[in-house]
């Protein structure tokens, strides 16, 4: 009764600490700006480029989907792509409530309907967000090669200091690792660190995944179709507005470096965190072209005002959709497993 009692305010506290995070960056980002222009931007835009940038956002969660399926073959698991897609979907729901929570979320919503153990779904995921950091260094390097001074004036405005920040976090893995791999034989004959031991062994399983892969190319190709989808979805938006229409394929690289590291910080949503890095972005951006820092900031918050609740919706709507999808499924399965016995 005592941890019934205490997981509600645990993820309520977790929902509030969230929503905090996401209201002090929103303040920041929207002080000492005039609205009138941005009202006025936000009148004048064509929607329709919207629209054309939201096919794309869908897209990148079916090419992932499949991607996922690819993931999970080696440990023999074949899935339907569209549990996949579904479990994605969720889990992207529940990111909206409680930053990072959809990682699991997706993982337990999978078990739900396709029986694959939680540890090794779960070992998948994180090696999905290993490749994506990969794949976002990419897009960096692109942006040194293209807007050198955009993305150095963004780093300094912005107070990033990411290899720091990247060198403590490599450090961590290194020594949990060691210090897991030397113990793990003693460890797993504890009772209840035995069952963590046992769960580790699912997650690097699914992370080790991507060596036993059958179809390799493929993998590679969702992955370059991931990733140009973010690209055009977050590109396309620039032409919504009169006074971003004439942004280069370039400067779309660095816009999603940007929003990438926006929606790293754990805010609800993005709220707040992606539209102050939007603001921050947009201001070296037009610093490097030569125009006004203050309208430079004016208009990455129009952009993330337009940018931001397109993919919220899609999260929205996917999310709210594969709620009976997934109930679906689940009856599917109990109804095919009664059948059997």
């Amino acid at each position: 009764m005592e941890k019934t009692s205490k997981s509600p305010l645990k993820s309520i506290l977790t929902i509030v600490i969230s929503l905090a995070f996401a209201g002090f960056f929103l303040w920041l980002a929207l002080r000492d700006l005039d609205f009138k222009v941005i009202k006025k931007s936000l009148a004048k835009a064509n929607y329709l480029w919207v629209l054309f940038a939201s096919v794309f956002g869908l897209l990148a969660y079916w090419f992932r989907a499949i991607r996922w399926n690819l993931m999970l073959e080696p440990m023999g698991h074949r899935i339907s792509n569209s549990n996949a897609l579904w479990s994605l979907s969720f889990g992207y729901l529940m990111n909206l409530t409680i930053p990072r929570s959809g990682e699991v979320a997706r993982a337990t919503a999978l078990y739900g309907v396709e029986k694959v153990p939680v540890d090794k779904s779960f070992g998948t995921i994180i090696l999905e967000r290993v490749v994506d950091l990969v794949c976002m260094f990419g897009f960096l390097g692109l942006t040194f090669l293209f807007k050198y001074e955009a993305i150095l004036s963004f780093f300094k405005n912005s107070g990033i200091n990411i290899p720091t920040k990247m060198l403590i976090l490599l450090l961590i893995v290194v020594i949990g690792s060691i210090f897991f791999f030397v113990f793990r034989k003693k460890l797993v004959d504890v009772p209840f660190l035995g069952k963590i031991v046992n769960f580790i062994d699912g997650i690097f399983e699914g992370l080790t995944s991507i060596f036993k892969l059958k179809e390799k190319g493929k993998f590679i190709l969702y992955t370059l179709g991931i990733w140009i989808c973010y690209y055009f979805a977050a590109y396309l938006v620039c032409f919504a507005l009169p006074e971003t229409s004439n942004f280069t394929f370039a400067d779309g690289f660095f816009i999603i470096v940007v929003g990438t590291l926006g929606m790293i910080i754990p805010a609800s949503g993005g709220i707040g965190a992606y539209n102050l890095a939007m603001k921050y972005g947009f201001m070296a951006l037009f610093i490097s072209i030569g125009k006004s820092a203050d309208f430079g900031g004016e208009m990455g918050l129009t952009y993330s005002f337009i940018s931001l609740p397109l993919q919220i919706v899609i999260m929205l709507v996917m999310g709210l959709i594969s709620i009976p999808m997934l109930a679906r499924a689940r009856n599917a399965a109990v109804s095919e497993k009664s059948f059997e016995d």
